[in-house]
């Protein structure tokens, strides 16, 4: 992961139109009007090397909100500009142990089955069957409502790449929410 391509390509086109139209309707009206925000369109693709599953380390991520419930902070849902939070959670918790704050989806598949978003079980049978080599002792957690992309580039992705450095996986395996 690196090289010199742009998080945000025309970043300062997205932040002006976001600034003046949508944050500047939110604060003046406290309405969230999704006919004025734009979304960042990126021409360029990256891209890497091909990787072999079957020897590769997956670092799993997901924008779900899950958290431990007595050990971390839930995220905060309710706020309408976003939580660029991430948390860190090792893969062999019990789903008893989690929660989620998300005021965004409906929660009652993934609390009657946990891994409709977060397939843990089923990617350490992936890993006991061959088909993937290992899993990352952690996965990381975010809440997926995040209208400033300038938060994500600036203060989430990096966060986020400081745990890959940690965990050094070969690819992550991205489950929206």
């Amino acid at each position: 992961m690196g090289g010199s391509m742009e998080i945000i390509e025309n970043r300062a086109a997205w932040v002006e139109h976001y600034t003046r139209n949508w944050l500047e309707h939110y604060y003046t009206t406290r309405e969230i009007d999704w006919s004025r925000y734009r979304y960042s369109k990126n021409r360029k693709v990256p891209s890497g090397a091909a990787i072999e599953l079957s020897k590769s380390k997956i670092l799993f991520i997901t924008s779900s909100g899950v958290y431990i419930k007595d050990r971390q902070e839930p995220f905060d849902a309710a706020n309408n500009l976003g939580d660029y939070e991430i948390r860190i959670i090792p893969g062999s918790i019990s789903f008893e142990e989690l929660d989620y704050t998300h005021d965004h989806y409906d929660k009652t598949p993934v609390r009657k089955d946990p891994q409709v978003l977060l397939p843990l079980r089923h990617l350490e049978n992936l890993v006991t069957e061959g088909f993937i080599g290992g899993l990352t002792a952690g996965f990381i957690s975010y809440m997926g409502y995040q209208p400033d992309i300038t938060k994500i580039a600036d203060r989430m992705i990096p966060e986020i790449l400081l745990n890959i450095k940690e965990q050094r996986p070969d690819a992550a395996f991205l489950v929206p929410s």
